[in-house]
């Protein structure tokens, strides 16, 4: 793993940043905010971690999904609360609060989608 600054992964993961704020905004319940916006959160994740590390992208995926995971468990054994954390607005937007299984199907899904095109990508194309 060595570190590089990625220009398109970085310009990604700002226009994902950018669009999972414009669902907070105009999305208050649904499939787009709940579901769609917890797909992208992996996808975001990843062109993150991307735009500056130089890391095979399986790696990179199983990380980002782990840490999704990880914070989606935290929400089953209502972590916040147990730190005394609850009150804080940040927090609790960045981690959420409430677990759903669903969430963890949506950040496979993102990252599923991720490998596939890092996969699509990677193998040279041939003209026919």
């Amino acid at each position: 793993m060595t570190y590089k600054l990625n220009k398109i992964s970085l310009t990604l993961a700002v226009l994902l940043l950018l669009t999972e704020i414009l669902i907070a905004l105009y999305f208050k319940t649904g499939f787009i905010r709940y579901t769609v916006g917890d797909f992208l959160s992996t996808i975001l994740l990843y062109c993150f971690f991307k735009s500056f590390l130089k890391i095979n992208h399986f790696k990179l995926g199983a990380v980002v999904l782990f840490i999704a995971f990880l914070i989606e468990f935290a929400q089953y054994f209502n972590l916040l609360k147990l730190l005394n954390l609850e009150d804080h607005k940040l927090l609790t937007i960045i981690l959420g609060s409430t677990f759903q299984v669903g969430d963890l199907v949506a950040y496979t899904f993102g990252i599923i989608t991720v490998l596939i095109i890092e996969q699509l990508n990677s193998k040279p194309h041939e003209l026919y």
